[in-house]
């Protein structure tokens, strides 16, 4: 680690309404896959530290779920608080919005970050998009932009890394100075038991689409790491029978697919052969137990 406070090092934050690309670009930052991605909404339930380490510079960013405006349940209200939490502990915020678009949703996320003390920069995602109609993309910028005093705005695509280097410095430069928190090979704080839950409820998202039943959440039961390969078993909960059905599908076909997709991206992230049990069960009306819900890992 450095010792003569030459580095930078510090908290920052992704924040932004539901399925605007959050995700995604922290993958892209760390150079890894960590946070899961889907096209569905509230892919992400959970605040995630992804940590990118660059000689005596170091970013950790936190990768939160979306804000909601009018959080239903015990888990929606559960993943706010989550949010709420992080903007007073981090040291710069991104806000990331899509090109082109202003929903409701970005304007509650913006007046959630006007009581913020930290800087906020301003990401706008998905300029690839647009990049043949110039004159949109200026208005655009024009008209965000001013709806508060960023720190600075970078129009960046997620995906295809437009902008990236430039973001990064800027990240450096306004973290403040000094030595580095986690190990330099850190990528993550958290387990490999939870990354592997995760990968496991990724692959029913996108294998499922309209179909997912979106009060699903998976708890790995069993995980033992031998020196020549990951034992670990899975249970997938569901709320209703019909969930259990659709998640299992027809002669199991859908739940082995996402087991063999999952155990392909475990082996992969942990560097060990990975031998994976999936069972579907039944908690009726967990995703509005808040009892269930820490149990289940969420705070």
């Amino acid at each position: 680690m450095n010792t003569d406070n030459n580095g930078h090092c510090g908290h920052v934050a992704i924040l932004g309404r539901p399925n605007v690309g959050k995700s995604t670009l922290l993958n892209y930052m760390l150079g890894q896959k960590l946070s899961i991605t889907s096209r569905k909404p509230q892919t992400t339930r959970h605040t995630l530290l992804g940590i990118k380490t660059e000689g005596q510079n170091q970013i950790i960013f936190v990768d939160t779920p979306g804000l909601q405006a009018k959080p239903e349940r015990a888990i929606n209200r559960l993943m706010n608080k989550a949010v709420f939490g992080t903007l007073q502990d981090v040291d710069l915020l991104l806000f990331m919005v899509e090109a082109g678009r202003w929903t409701e949703a970005d304007e509650h996320v913006l007046t959630q970050l006007k009581s913020a003390q930290s800087p906020v920069l301003l990401l706008i995602n998905k300029i690839d998009l647009l990049k043949k109609d110039k004159a949109r993309v200026l208005v655009y910028l024009q008209q965000v932009a001013n709806k508060m005093d960023f720190a600075a705005v970078f129009p960046i695509s997620a995906t295809q890394g437009d902008n990236r280097l430039a973001l990064e410095q800027k990240i450096i430069d306004l973290l403040p100075k000094g030595d580095l928190i986690y190990p330099e090979d850190a990528i993550t704080d958290r387990s490999e038991r939870f990354l592997a839950a995760e990968l496991i409820r990724e692959k029913l998202m996108r294998r499922l689409g309209d179909e997912l039943p979106y009060r699903l959440t998976v708890e790995i039961e069993h995980f033992v790491a031998d020196e020549d390969c990951y034992r670990i078993a899975a249970v997938i909960w569901v709320e209703r029978a019909g969930q259990k059905a659709i998640v299992i599908g027809n002669q199991g076909k859908i739940l082995k697919s996402v087991g063999t997709q999952a155990r392909q991206d475990m082996e992969k992230l942990f560097a060990h052969k990975v031998f994976l049990k999936t069972w579907v069960k039944i908690k009726a009306g967990w995703s509005d137990d808040e009892r269930a819900l820490k149990r289940m890992g969420y705070e």
